[in-house]
């Protein structure tokens, strides 16, 4: 007999059934503590018992959690039942109408004053919060805290509208103070050490820290979060240099003043600027109020940042940039999981130079830093090979100067060296600083003929990079006659100066310029250049100058909320005949195209995020407790080394 035809009230209810669709899950309650909810039918309806009152109520999503959160204060933090209420009144404002606080504990000496008041009807973290701020303002509960059984944020309410986020709630017999005052170490920062298991983005805690600061800080939200995680990165840094056990966590609040707090990070800051110099100038200081950077801090000290592949630090940054206007320019961060896939199929290697033309904050070099390192993020620092390999082999071109700044600040503290990020326009060479051609003179190609060498070290026309990885930007037209003069696909067949080219095929010729013969690149193009019948000259001139490896095409979601823009990846390799000049890669006529369509693009049609969810109706994490987004991405890049292993591809047949 089947379950469907096995009487309701014969039956268990399936709690995954319950939460299905819901924003509610259960991964920060112990597993025993779910299989032992006791969940039953009656009237074919799911029923549980309270744990406080053990009166019968409806197993609905938000009833689960509270029921799961009732438990773990009464065993895990030891609060006695008489000190719990359900469904307790809360006055809102003049008092003419009156809210129900879904559980209060009460003052252990005071038990008609409210200690600790915690949200879970709002399922969706930004309404709980708000709700969850009333009540404590309505109430004058120091504590307050929302879950939905798969998030949680506790929030100390220092005086009205004024609040902190807190790393956890004080047991039953320890105050607040006491709590706030505990010393961490690097290892404390690990989420597996702690009982509640969080599945949220550093952008989420950034929406946290604008619905409660940054919005009306008057300050420049990049700037300021951006210190505040140079200067995190580098406590982490600290703290893991440290004997094991002995590295501590300055930057935590503790019970620090909003003064005290502001001077340890202000400390914190100067120091990270010595220690990794070249991204803030001297002048550079913290620009939050005291109370302010109190709040901030309080939502990312228990953050852990190092030993990340990147994504939650980058999101961060692309949510910040493209609210100044970034995306106005055509210019949008890859997700990372795009990043990966493109490193992984051209398996930049040890000896080889890495370049990205346009590269934003350096998602591609950095990340082709660690595929080469064949490791991640970590706080310990590179080792000396490492080092070198980061410093000497990896450069990277951006014009927006705060692409720069991220770029900068990511590659000197994962290569721990000097940075070879430039802000020039790859465009337009003849413009470029001072730096930019020092930083560029070393990888210039060289040429026998003394007059075609000095035209190239005039001009930084021809370069020398065996892996290109790029996003270009796209948007608008061209126009300066004096950029466009310095291109082939800029001209008609009879040599004549169009007036305007897109931006994106100009990029195409530029980035041919920087591979040196047999030097292979992903560079991500509008999904219209690969089949618009106008832009079939285009593609005969790439096909003359390099073998077509690899055409991916990506959803349209990859882009969103930035750009609708339906976008694919061109993998080429330069042809080459000259083992001299470069890796071979000998003209054929004819040959077989890798071509893959990405059906699962890691983002929703709102452009959020999309990750895998477990059984437990939350996002399932990796071995660094990161969120694991859901795509296809992995599956094309593998299909794709076998292809190239079948091709005899020599870069898919070894390793980094």
């Amino acid at each position: 007999m089947t379950a469907s035809l096995i009487p309701a009230k014969q039956r268990i209810p399936l709690i995954a059934d319950i939460l299905r669709g819901s924003e509610y899950a259960l991964t920060i309650f112990p597993q025993n503590y779910v299989s032992e909810l006791g969940l039953f039918y009656k009237n074919d309806r799911p029923y549980l018992t309270c744990v406080v009152t053990e009166k019968l109520r409806p197993a609905k999503p938000e009833e689960i959690v509270r029921q799961l959160y009732l438990r773990l204060l009464i065993d895990h933090y030891g609060y006695t039942k008489d000190r719990i209420a359900l469904e307790r009144g809360v006055t809102m404002g003049s008092g003419v109408h009156e809210k129900r606080a879904d559980i209060v504990i009460s003052e252990r000496d005071s038990p008609e004053a409210e200690y600790i008041i915690i949200e879970v009807k709002k399922a969706n973290r930004k309404d709980g919060l708000e709700q969850l701020k009333s009540y404590c303002n309505a109430t004058g509960s120091p504590i307050g805290v929302w879950t939905n059984g798969a998030q949680t944020l506790a929030l100390h309410r220092e005086e009205p509208n004024i609040f902190r986020n807190i790393s956890d709630i004080p047991n039953a017999s320890q105050t607040l103070s006491e709590m706030l005052n505990e010393r961490w170490t690097i290892e404390d920062l690990t989420r597996e050490n702690r009982l509640v298991k969080e599945r949220l983005s550093l952008k989420g805690i950034i929406l946290d820290m604008e619905n409660l600061v940054l919005a009306n800080a008057g300050v420049d939200a990049f700037e300021e979060v951006f210190k505040l995680i140079y200067a995190k990165l580098y406590d982490e840094s600290q703290a893991a240099a440290a004997p094991k056990g002995k590295g501590f966590i300055r930057f935590r609040i503790g019970g620090a003043t909003a003064k005290e707090f502001y001077d340890r990070i202000d400390l914190l800051f100067n120091e990270a600027k010595r220690e990794w110099p070249g991204v803030f100038s001297e002048s550079d200081r913290i620009e939050l109020t005291p109370a302010h950077l109190l709040t901030c801090g309080s939502f990312l000290e228990d953050i852990k940042l190092f030993n990340s592949n990147l994504q939650v630090i980058d999101e961060a940054f692309e949510y910040l940039s493209v609210e100044v206007g970034k995306g106005k320019k055509g210019q949008y961060f890859t997700p990372r999981h795009a990043i990966d896939m493109c490193v992984k199929m051209l398996n930049p290697r040890w000896d080889e130079y890495v370049i990205d033309t346009a590269a934003g904050s350096c998602g591609f070099t950095v990340h082709s830093i660690f595929h080469v390192w064949g490791n991640e993020f970590t706080a310990e620092g590179p080792t000396a090979k490492q080092a070198k390999y980061a410093s000497e082999k990896v450069y990277a071109i951006d014009f927006d100067p705060r692409s720069v700044k991220i770029a900068k600040a990511l590659n000197l503290i994962a290569g721990d060296g000097r940075t070879n990020v430039c802000r020039a326009n790859s465009l337009d060479p003849k413009n470029w600083d001072d730096e930019a051609r020092t930083k560029l003179t070393p990888r210039l190609r060289h040429f026998r003929k003394p007059s075609e060498e000095k035209w190239n070290g005039d001009n930084f026309r021809f370069f020398d990079f065996d892996v290109l990885l790029t996003n270009p930007p796209f948007a608008g037209d061209i126009q300066d006659s004096r950029i466009l003069s310095q291109y082939k696909l800029a001209k008609t067949d009879n040599g004549k100066l169009q007036t305007k080219v897109g931006r994106d095929i100009l990029f195409i010729e530029r980035n041919l310029e920087f591979l040196r013969p047999g030097g292979r690149a992903a560079i991500v193009l509008p999904q219209g250049r690969f089949n618009n019948s106008s832009d079939g000259d285009l593609r005969r001139w790439i096909c003359e100058r390099a073998r077509i490896l690899a055409v991916v095409g990506l959803h349209v979601n990859m882009f969103k909320p930035h750009t609708g823009t339906k976008t694919s990846i061109l993998f080429i390799q330069t042809w080459n005949e000259d083992k001299k000049a470069g890796p071979l890669c000998p003209r054929v006529e004819d040959y077989p195209i890798f071509m893959a369509t990405s059906d699962r693009s890691g983002k929703n049609n709102s452009g959020e995020y999309v990750y895998r969810i477990g059984k437990d109706n939350a996002p399932m994490l990796d071995s660094h407790h990161h969120m694991i987004v859901e795509h296809d991405l992995d599956e094309i890049a593998d299909g794709f080394i076998k292809f190239g292993r079948k091709q005899g591809f020599k870069f898919c047949k070894e390793t980094a």
